[in-house]
């Protein structure tokens, strides 16, 4: 039995260090942040010095003793987004890293993930008059998007007209699989792919496409998005038919393929951020995100901080997690952070009811469908397949009972059926995966399927037809907020209300590799050069081209004078003059967690009054107000000499944010909270506003001074709002907004205010 114990003893033994020293020889990716200013004055540069460091590690570990330790490999070396780079190490290596001259800190790499024509004249853009000729459509600015590459053959990357490329440009276009340099031109002027983190992260894997080729379609579309050039006839099977552009159809656009088929690391992002700083991007456009991170743990946020102190305006998507709140992804002060929004235009089809008048509903069908009349039957819950197939040849009426999956259930009964088409009732805000089927399906709101079932129950021979491919403009109420979107406050930065504006992110079309099926129909596989996607993805790049825009007419405005502009011009009433709805809280009136300010109205931003600025020492206050370490602000700042003589969480935005939230006080215990702002005028002349506030359920506000005098263009004035209420509110969420309007009429600038009782979950 003593024997037993021993061998089992000895068994554990066994495996415990087997495992302990597997970890020690595995590697993994990491992104380490080093100190450059102490670098030994021996070293030709940064890329040599960290070569030695990584080569004396390996070298020491295998003198002692841990011969089977693989060599630490460099990955990439850093310029602008980090003081530092990006290596393969084992755990072993990285502790012994830690020991070396100069470390800072370290962050394992993570995976990536993407929050995946008309859009243009619903936001107001023409070319008479406003933004468009303001900024010469954006002429000679540059987009430069992270994403998954691009279809360089699409005509919306045609240069036709374009003038030389600006002499500033240091990019250029790089040849691959499938790709040569030479398929670049004066619109899409640079073209790149990092994959170094993908391949040490899985050191057996095979590119598929090793180029800045778009395999996925999601780069095509959101470049396009943002800047692609004017195409003729564009249309997704005929649906959304018309002339497709960017909103910025002037600029130039720059890929940097960082995202894969084959899976998306950090350590290849902030490279690709890192070659658009060094290329001279004016504007970033990152349709993906990272979730509950801190800001120094949060390798986006750290790269974008290098590109604000570089000038770089950069539009981030929220993430597709809604209707939840605290479930944005880059919720960081620096950036713009988009939500999405629907647009007034849908797609679908009218079902004519013999010769009593038609309705309309959603539907995406791709295929030729017959405009003869088929009997039409309804069958309330269509869930047995046997009594659907005594039908064939018939239009089938389901009612959805409203339960979950109960929609899917009938879907798939209907097609397995074999019946001419399927009409479905249903309340359901979550069609989108139905919508684009193989199938002739048609989706009706219930009042318009009861005038269906009616004329059925009515009729002793009902018959319909149904014509698809069908688009409806000027629908109300618009613009609502999607469902999906994700909403704030922002997990990394509470104290900045998150995220900032909303723009058009549901069912836009834009270009699409023409290798990239889109439908099934018959069997045979459906292509198209252009797609209809949703999702904050489509939103961040609308918001990109149109940034692009306010820099080509406006060059000298920071970043945060850019998104000052967007967000106090931006409107919270829809086309119905009501507040904006969202879906995802059954059309209650939207809150500023969840869509921001309110709409992108880029007009407006063009003059938008007075902005509220923010400097980097601004950003670095706010840091230090975090009260995070000197290493992990050095981390974000890559600066050792970071001054936070003044700390504060009070950042010059234009939007602000109060926690009531305090569970552990008595009743009637009132708190207030105080805001200091400063804003500029960018308005010729001289100018007075008048402050205004509408009411909040719950909470008083104030402003002090109400009147500001303006004499002169980049002029400066400063105020006090204050919040007063109870620690802890009864509501979740209350909210009005802070409006300062000339006396002349002509500006009105609109600030969200939000008081919640949320607690962030740390």
């Amino acid at each position: 039995m003593a024997a037993h114990h021993i061998n089992l003893l000895f068994i554990c033994l066994y495996f415990s260090l087997s495992f302990i020293f597997t970890k020690q020889v595995q590697a993994d990716n990491y992104i380490i942040h080093m100190d450059h200013s102490a670098m030994p004055k021996a070293f030709a540069g940064r890329q040599s010095w960290y070569l030695a460091t990584l080569s004396s590690l390996s070298a020491n570990l295998r003198a002692n003793t841990i011969s089977t330790i693989p060599t630490a490999e460099l990955l990439y070396s850093y310029n602008h987004v980090i003081q530092g780079f990006s290596a393969s190490l084992t755990l072993a290596q990285l502790e012994a890293l830690k020991n070396s001259r100069g470390y800072v800190s370290s962050i394992r790499d993570k995976t990536v993930k993407l929050d995946t024509t008309y859009s243009f004249k619903f936001l107001g853009l023409s070319s008479d008059a406003g933004l468009w000729p303001a900024s010469g459509f954006g002429k000679d600015v540059i987009i430069g998007l992270i994403d998954t590459g691009v279809w360089p053959e699409s005509e919306s990357f045609n240069d036709d007209g374009m003038n030389d490329v600006p002499l500033r440009w240091k990019g250029k276009c790089e040849s691959g699989t499938q790709f040569n340099s030479s398929l670049c031109n004066k619109k899409l002027i640079g073209a790149r792919s990092f994959n170094k983190g993908l391949i040490a992260n899985n050191p057996s894997i095979t590119i598929s496409m090793n180029s800045p080729r778009d395999t996925a379609g999601h780069g095509t579309h959101t470049s396009s998005t943002a800047a692609g050039t004017y195409v003729g006839d564009a249309s997704y099977f005929g649906y959304a038919q018309g002339t497709a552009r960017g909103m910025a159809p002037g600029a130039r656009v720059a890929m940097y393929k960082a995202l894969w088929d084959e899976g998306s690391y950090t350590t290849d992002v902030i490279a690709a951020i890192d070659q658009a700083i060094n290329d001279g991007v004016d504007v970033l456009s990152l349709s993906f995100g990272l979730d509950e991170l801190k800001l120094y743990e949060d390798p986006i946020a750290i790269a974008t901080f290098a590109a604000m102190e570089k000038n770089i305006f950069v539009s981030t998507s929220a993430g597709n997690e809604g209707p939840d709140l605290e479930t944005l992804h880059n919720g960081t002060p620096w950036v713009l952070t988009v939500a999405a929004g629907t647009m007034d235009r849908s797609f679908g089809a009218s079902l004519s009811l013999g010769t009593d008048g038609y309705v309309r509903g959603a539907a995406l069908y791709p295929g030729n469908f017959s405009s003869i009349q088929y009997p039409i039957v309804f069958m309330d819950k269509c869930d047995e397949t046997k009594e659907l197939k005594k039908l064939v040849g018939m239009i089938i009426v389901c009612q959805d009972p409203g339960k979950e999956d109960s929609l899917n259930d009938q879907f798939s009964s209907i097609q397995v059926a074999g019946n001419v088409a399927g009409v479905f009732i249903t309340n359901s805000t979550l069609l989108d995966i139905f919508t684009q089927s193989p199938f002739p399906f048609i989706f009706l709101e219930q009042k318009d399927g009861d005038i269906v079932v009616d004329y059925i129950k009515t009729n002793k021979n009902p018959k319909a037809s149904i014509e698809f491919k069908t688009t409806f403009l000027g629908s109300k109420p618009s613009p609502t907020v999607t469902s999906y979107t994700s909403r704030g406050p922002s997990y990394s930065a509470p104290s900045v209300l998150k995220p900032d504006i909303m723009a058009p992110g549901d069912s836009i079309l834009a270009a699409w590799p023409l290798n990239i099926g889109l439908a099934r129909l018959n069997d045979d596989m459906l292509f198209s050069s252009f797609n209809l996607l949703s999702g904050t993805s489509m939103a961040c790049p609308h918001v990109a081209g149109i940034a692009a825009l306010l820099k080509g007419a406006h060059p000298d405005w920071s970043p945060s004078a850019i998104r000052s502009a967007l967000m106090t011009t931006s409107d919270p009433i829809d086309n119905a003059g009501n507040p904006i709805e969202d879906i995802g809280t059954n059309l209650q009136p939207a809150t500023p967690l969840a869509m921001g300010a309110g709409h992108i109205n880029p007009n407006k931003a063009l003059d938008p009054g007075i902005v509220y600025d923010a400097t980097v020492q601004d950003y670095i206050d706010f840091l230090c107000g975090l009260n995070f370490t000197p290493q992990q602000i050095k981390t974000i700042t890559g600066s050792s000499s970071n001054n936070c003589s003044n700390p504060s969480l009070d950042l010059n935005y234009p939007s602000f944010i109060a926690y009531f939230n305090d569970r552990n006080v008595k009743p009637d215990s009132n708190t207030v909270k105080e805001f200091q702002r400063t804003v500029t005028n960018v308005g010729e002349g001289s100018f007075i506003y008048k402050a205004s506030l509408t009411a909040m359920k719950g909470v008083k506000v104030s402003v002090e001074p109400d009147t500001l005098v303006f004499k002169e263009i980049n002029e400066k004035k400063s105020f006090k709002l204050s919040i007063e209420g109870p620690r802890q509110l009864d509501k979740t969420v209350s909210f009005g907004y802070l409006i300062w309007e000339d006396s002349q009429r002509k500006h009105v600038v609109r600030s969200p205010i939000v008081a919640t009782s949320y607690k962030i979950d740390k």
